[in-house]
């Protein structure tokens, strides 16, 4: 039966080598089930329920991953992307002041979207008329941006009226954990562990016990969504002023996916004259784990590219994915553990701190910086728009605001220096859609 449904004899690989793979992958990115709950928990943020949040992760993550592995067979994984749960949280929920249970319906709307445009085939026009300039710098804003946010939450930074942010209390106890737990991650991603920043988080969480800061409440305790599952509010995310962040979560979400699936394809050796086969089940798989975690009550659902260590441990097939769908289904039973990790702790000035998952904010933002490397920073017309992506995401707390420079600055510059015809018309549109919507909303 296994043979017939993944081709392992075709694929080269064996029972023994997927069930390896699989787990791999699965202790390479366990770390999003205290991370993502802890995030949209965040009461400057969504303020949702922790444990219903992190039941949600859960399910949509062995959702997304048994349909990548049954219908597209490819070993890639799925989880709420990090990143896309901070715009959820921090900008369209926090800064936007949505409603959480609207925000989940603009989730929904985009996987719905992801799904139309996956289906009729015209993301491959979109993706390749987005500048790679713009690709790159935006991953690399995200990056920022999430280490921004691990900062604050280790108390490693705080607001100061004078300077607007500075140096926090290094000397206070949740702050020491998390500058330890940051050394210790740090430590075990430079000498290649497996599961790093899994295995960092417990370490970090193990310091915290033992420090104080955060008590042990026990392991084990049956899963609840009940305060998140079928919340979502579609009909109320029709709206005008709802367009831009549907658009930036349909953004990210292709290129994580896309990025992705070329990634793990490469590493794996499925690419065919540069393109992957069954990229239109693939991306199907993304797009429907999306909508359906919405429904459960969680962000964005994509592509993992921590299942690269999952293809290097010997993963081949979508076999590797049904080990990994069923160690999250697992993990539902371990609220208790995640929630003791992942909830904030009051520090100092009464400001609400998340020391244990911090340090792995801040190693996931120095990871996806090395897309930075390479732009091309020679050419003016590349680097200034590049730069300018890179350094308002943070500045303005708000990737729409890099996005939107970077797409309006990029088009203009060209023009300027004589090569507007570099530009693919559809970029000179969502320019404009960009400054119209700063002028009308």
């Amino acid at each position: 039966m296994l043979e017939r449904l993944f081709k392992l004899s075709e694929n080269r690989t064996t029972v023994r080598a997927e069930v390896i793979g699989g787990a791999t992958t699965f202790m390479a990115m366990a770390y999003i089930i205290f991370v993502n709950p802890g995030m949209l928990s965040a009461p400057t943020g969504a303020g949702m329920d922790f444990r219903a949040v992190m039941a949600a992760t859960c399910i949509a993550s062995a959702l997304g991953t048994l349909l990548m592995g049954f219908l597209a067979r490819y070993p890639i994984a799925l989880a709420p992307g990090m990143g896309l749960n901070a715009y959820f949280s921090f900008i369209i929920c926090g800064k936007m002041g949505v409603p959480w249970e609207i925000a989940l319906g603009i989730v929904f709307i985009s996987g719905v979207v992801f799904t139309i445009l996956a289906v009729v085939r015209v993301r491959e026009m979109i993706l390749s008329a987005i500048p790679m300039t713009l690709k790159l710098a935006t991953a690399g804003g995200i990056g920022l941006f999430i280490a921004f946010i691990g900062m604050h939450d280790g108390g490693i930074i705080k607001a100061d009226p004078a300077t607007f942010v500075t140096l926090g209390d290094l000397g206070s106890q949740p702050t020491l954990v998390a500058l330890l737990g940051l050394v210790v991650t740090g430590g075990l991603m430079a000498a290649r562990v497996r599961g790093a920043l899994f295995w960092g988080i417990l370490a970090t969480g193990v310091v915290g016990i033992v420090a104080g800061i955060t008590e042990f409440t026990g392991i084990v305790a049956m899963p609840d969504m009940s305060p998140t599952f079928l919340k979502m509010r579609p009909l109320a995310a029709l709206r005008a002023e709802y367009i831009a962040p549907i658009f930036v979560l349909l953004f990210f979400d292709m290129f994580d996916t896309v990025g992705t699936l070329v990634g793990v394809g490469t590493q794996a050796g499925y690419m065919r004259d540069g393109k992957l086969p069954r990229a239109t089940q693939a991306l199907l798989s993304d797009s429907v784990a999306t909508m359906a975690g919405a429904v459960a009550g969680t962000s964005t659902t994509t592509s993992f590219i921590e299942s690269i260590a999952g293809v290097s441990s010997g993963a081949r097939t979508g076999l590797a994915n049904v080990v990994t769908a069923a160690l999250f289904l697992v993990a539902l039973f371990f609220s208790p553990l995640a929630e003791m990790f992942g909830v904030g702790i009051q520090g100092s000035g009464g400001v609400l701190l998340h020391p244990i998952t911090a340090p792995a904010l801040i190693i996931v933002g120095c990871l996806m910086m090395k897309s930075v490397a390479r732009i091309d920073w020679d050419d003016l017309s590349e680097a200034i728009p590049a730069f300018l992506t890179l350094i308002v995401m943070p500045f303005t707390y708000s990737i729409s605001h890099g996005l939107a420079i970077g797409f309006t600055s990029y088009p203009m510059l060209k023009l300027l220096s004589g090569r507007g015809r570099e530009v693919h018309w559809l970029v000179y549109v969502l320019a404009g859609l960009f400054v119209l919507r700063y002028i009308f909303l």
